[in-house]
């Protein structure tokens, strides 16, 4: 059964980093937006931090880092901005956490911070949550893991940071198969906090600074932060675990509540199926619901669906094909070529992906614009390896903002 057309002056498909600020940037130029997604992307797995380009020498400044990188790779995303824009998106980006949950540079630079295999990674933007972990502090540390909880051991990460670890009991899964959302949301009650507080504090011995895996809480983790200190008499800090990510539920949930409260229509758990196009103008799109679905149409489209993950690309016997809009996909000619030999070399598909205009309207090889009202942003576009160049938030953040601010000033 199809719906009556609702008409938008924008519509985002994807519901990823890239198309929140999508959504974001447009609420905030005062356009009617609608967001459409089927979830939410690598956000809810992956994002603890915003990595913005993780390959940079240590100590350098990003600002320096990044010019230099953009000069040396003309086709990357980044090319196409510089480093005053992409700033200027990361303070958008920033503006929408408040003073307890800021997301801060620590000295302009990249940090390293552990990770739930024991190593240290480098990232640019920390919530408070994680800052007193960073390589930096070089204070006395307590690792604290949960029993019985498989997605983080607490005994390999202290072996590989050199400190110490503790395992605690959690009464309240007893029988139960416990998991890091289940584990987050009881972060959120005072009496839970103060029973784990006190256990940990009976087993610190003389450690400054303790570590928990990154569970706690989902809406209000500076209080379970600031409590459980108070409790334990040490700082606290969290370290990334196993997707699902608990921070990345939170970045989420914060734009999802933002993005509502300022009458965006949102719709989650649903995807686009098919686009009517007139000519080089996207006019329409179909959102299937069965047995329903429904006509959206708008003024302008940003594309903000990902790479494989999210199904914004997907690969069959031969090619690589974007689903949607049917756009080419800048590939390797062969799927022999698409994997390096070596498990840990480059692989070409990592690089897959619409090839677009400075403005980041998709075009051909040539150059030619395919189509005049859509715009690309995210992960999606062609030219970088945001997994092995630790730039995935950062692409996404800056592509989404200057993809939306661009399709208002053409």
């Amino acid at each position: 059964m199809e719906m009556m057309s609702q008409h938008f002056d924008v519509i985002v498909v994807g519901m990823g980093l890239s198309g929140l600020m999508a959504a974001r940037t447009a609420v905030e130029m005062g356009e009617k937006t609608l967001i459409i997604g089927k979830g939410t992307g690598s956000l809810g797995l992956f994002s603890n931090t915003i990595d913005v380009l993780g390959t940079l020498p240590e100590g350098m400044k990003m600002a320096d880092g990044l010019r230099f990188w953009i000069e040396n790779h003309r086709e990357h995303p980044y090319s196409k901005l510089d480093w005053e824009r992409i700033e200027q998106a990361l303070f958008s980006f920033r503006q929408l956490f408040d003073s307890q949950y800021p997301f801060q540079p620590i000295d302009h630079k990249n940090c390293l911070i552990p990770t739930g295999a024991g190593t240290y990674r480098p990232t640019y933007l920390v919530p408070p949550t994680m800052t007193a972990g960073t390589l930096s502090n070089k204070r006395k540390v307590l690792i604290v893991g949960f029993k019985g909880f498989k997605d983080f051991y607490s005994d390999y990460v202290a072996d590989q940071l050199k400190c110490r670890a503790i395992v605690i009991p959690l009464s309240e899964f007893e029988g139960h198969e416990m998991s890091a959302t289940a584990i987050a949301r009881l972060m959120e009650k005072e009496s839970f906090r103060e029973a784990l507080g006190r256990a940990v504090k009976k087993q610190v011995e003389g450690e400054f600074c303790v570590g928990f895996p990154a569970l706690l809480g989902i809406r209000d983790p500076w209080i379970a932060k600031k409590h459980l200190e108070k409790i334990i008499g040490a700082e606290v800090f969290e370290i990334p675990i196993l997707p699902p990510s608990i921070p990345g539920m939170r970045i989420f949930r914060r734009f999802k509540d933002w993005l509502i409260q300022r009458g965006v229509t949102f719709l989650l758990g649903h995807s686009a199926s098919k686009t009517i196009l007139h000519g080089k103008r996207c006019e329409r799109i179909e959102v299937s619901h069965p047995p329903l679905s429904q006509f959206y149409s708008a003024d302008r489209f940003v594309l903000a669906t990902g790479r494989f993950l999210g199904g914004g690309l997907k690969g069959d016997e031969e090619k690589i094909v974007e689903p949607l809009f049917n756009l080419p996909v800048m590939q390797s000619k062969s799927r022999d070529d698409w994997f390096a030999k070596s498990f840990f070399g480059h692989h070409p598909i990592h690089g897959a992906g619409i090839l677009t205009d400075s403005s980041f309207r998709p075009v051909d090889q040539k150059g030619e614009h395919l189509l005049e009202n859509v715009w690309i942003a995210g992960s999606i576009l062609a030219g970088h390896d945001c997994i092995e160049e630790k730039s995935r938030e950062g692409i996404e953040i800056a592509t989404g903002y200057w993809a939306t601010k661009n399709a208002f000033q053409i």
